[in-house]
């Protein structure tokens, strides 16, 4: 069976770009259209996972190939931020969760306490800010998976992921993390042999996932930002008066490019160093993390 376990709609919010966030949508996909993209692309299970947000659920709840799923946003010790995507919960866990993403050791305990599946999503991307290498210690103590394959993050970020849960013993899960329609089921998780939902989980708890599609890149991101513009403007036709900024977007998207490859590539290195060190709190395992190409 096969789904993309990371997919956003219009009821992912506003983005959290700074002054953006007052007028334009993190995406403009509606649900029932990711929904169709993703059986027409062979999706056995279709699950949507927005930005602290069940939202897509009223619109979805009728078909018996969904099931429910959310990203929280939660909170680190020493106020970092964490994306986690949460799979098949229901609408009373879903107040439950968001009364413990303040504090993450309460929020880890009650997804286990209620045997839900989730997952640390895009670990070396700065996406969500710094990242501490002490927190690397609560994933492999605490976390069943990591996302190995995200359709939006670069290749390196990806990579270094494959290899932290291979290090760790983690299952690996893979999305599309598609905010726009042409990114929806770009990636895909499966579990061969899976013949029901319970079965495909039991297959992601067990470490029988393949992880299949495209990594993001420069290219692809500077697609969908443009296609989020237009898709802002029919939305608000007074933000076409923004036009002209939209000529800078490839030049800022590059910085963004340069900056994304050295905070996963300085991530990993730090990691060599806190694994090699015999006072780390980091657990070394059994092995070492190769270093990224």
């Amino acid at each position: 069976m096969k789904c993309d376990l990371h997919v956003h709609t219009v009821h992912s919010g506003m983005c959290t770009v700074p002054l953006a966030r007052m007028f334009c949508r993190e995406s403009y996909t509606q649900p029932n259209a990711a929904y169709g993209k993703l059986k027409r692309l062979g999706m056995d299970l279709v699950t949507i996972t927005d930005h602290n947000s069940i939202g897509a659920c009223e619109v979805l709840r009728s078909h018996p190939d969904f099931f429910l799923s959310e990203e929280v946003t939660c909170q680190m010790p020493g106020g970092r931020e964490l994306h986690i995507g949460v799979y098949d919960l229901n609408e009373r866990q879903h107040i439950e969760i968001h009364r413990r993403a303040s504090d993450i050791f309460s929020l880890v305990s009650y997804l286990r306490e209620q045997n839900l599946f989730f997952s640390v999503n895009h670990v070396f991307s700065r996406l969500t800010g710094q990242r501490d290498t002490a927190d690397f210690d609560l994933f492999d103590r605490f976390f069943p998976a990591v996302e190995i394959l995200n359709g939006a993050i670069l290749p390196v970020a990806n990579r270094n992921a494959e290899l932290l849960a291979r290090r760790m013993g983690k299952s690996g899960t893979g999305g599309s993390d598609a905010h726009t329609l042409a990114g929806v089921g770009s990636v895909y998780t499966e579990v061969p042999g899976a013949r029901s939902k319970s079965e495909f989980f039991q297959g992601l708890r067990l470490g029988h996932s393949i992880v299949r599609g495209k990594h993001g890149g420069f290219f692809k991101l500077t697609a969908d930002v443009f296609q989020i513009c237009c898709e802002m403007m029919a939305e608000r036709p007074w933000t076409r008066l923004t036009a002209p900024v939209l000529a800078a977007l490839p030049g800022v998207l590059l910085l963004n490019y340069l900056a994304e490859t050295h905070f996963a590539c300085d991530l990993q290195r730090r990691l060599e160093r806190a694994w090699m060190s015999p006072n780390s709190a980091v657990p070394v395992g059994a092995g070492t993390l190769p270093e990224s190409v």
